[in-house]
């Protein structure tokens, strides 16, 4: 059996060469056959450059290079193209996801499982970020329409037929937590202490990781539309109640002057959730706006891989049995 390694790279000089060393040196103990697939990702430093020495003196080393950087959704998506193993795992070069996994990922796959997924606890994590992930999934969890687990990562071996299922999926703005727990399958978790990142920072800012939020709650449903609609009626049924108060307060007391104040409350608190109602509305349209103009999720610049057949166009896999020759 071939497994394919998919690793994203953005901007990792400093720990490739490492990462490349630990993880050969991990998976030397499993009686597979394996192919690693990098996928720079635009990267500013030298990381193209070490992929392509890696790929000189490795022949199971591939690399897929953008044009520039497209972001790890559109990397991740690239190693699944070009993967071609019965089994592809998607892990980090940082070793923050341990390579000594992948054995683990094997024997749990072959029990029958497509998915064999790495949770990771949040021991070392600050507080803050603890709650505030905690209060996400469980605010995420009540409107989207599959289940989504804090701690639940792209750190995951995927089999075949599973990661057809993902290519399949064409949709230009992409939340592959989401995707990976769509496309269903027999699935396995497994949790391992949270790791350190051994060199660097990492490359999601705060604003990133509210707009990734963002995409998984409005990527998998369309609940916050109805909640326009149901927000709508609420306002329409307090003005009713409201209006019939201020009749029935007239009939018994006479008219009263009105209260500017009070009226120009209501008329900016409505004027905010008319606001907050159009954005909604915004970004639904926007994302379609994206998909209608079908745009590739990315570019290549340069690579030594061959992208595997697509999921419909298989015949057998020759190609893919042609890189298992070139593999072995």
């Amino acid at each position: 059996m071939l497994i394919s390694v998919v690793v994203p790279c953005y901007n990792e000089e400093s720990v490739i060469g490492r990462f490349h060393e630990h993880l050969t040196r991990e998976l030397a103990v499993i009686d597979h056959d394996f192919e690693f697939l990098y996928v720079d990702d635009g990267s500013k430093d030298r990381t193209l450059s070490l992929l392509e020495q890696l790929a000189e003196s490795e022949p199971r080393a591939r690399y897929v290079s953008f044009s520039r950087n497209f972001g790890k959704e559109a990397a991740m998506l690239a190693g699944l193209r070009y993967a071609s193993g019965d089994a592809v795992v998607i892990m980090d070069a940082d070793l923050q996801h341990p390579p000594e996994l992948v054995k683990r990922m094997v024997e749990l796959h072959a029990q029958g499982h497509d998915q064999v997924i790495a949770k990771r606890t949040r021991d070392g994590d600050r507080v803050t970020r603890v709650l505030t992930a905690r209060a996400y999934y469980r605010l995420i969890n009540r409107f989207v329409d599959v289940e989504l687990v804090d701690g639940v990562g792209d750190f995951r071996l995927l089999s075949r037929r599973a990661v057809d299922a993902v290519l399949e999926l064409t949709e230009y703005n992409r939340f592959s937590k989401g995707l990976f727990a769509w496309v269903g399958f027999p699935s396995v978790t497994f949790e391992y202490e949270n790791a350190v990142r051994e060199e660097g920072r990492s490359k999601w800012t705060f604003g990133q990781l509210l707009n990734y939020g963002a995409d998984g709650l409005i990527s998998f449903n369309n609940k916050p539309l109805r909640a326009a609609v149901y927000l709508g009626l609420l306002l329409v049924s307090v003005a009713a109640l409201y209006a019939m108060w201020i009749v029935g307060s007239a009939a018994v007391n006479g008219i009263d002057t009105p209260g500017y104040v009070t009226l120009l409350v209501v008329m900016t608190a409505l004027a905010g959730v008319q606001m907050v109602m159009v954005g909604v509305i915004g970004e639904y349209i926007g994302r379609i706006y994206y998909e209608v103009k079908r745009r590739p999720h990315f570019l290549v610049q340069s690579t030594n891989a061959v992208p595997a057949a697509a999921p419909g166009d298989r015949m057998g896999d020759p190609m893919r049995d042609r890189m298992k020759d070139l593999v072995r």
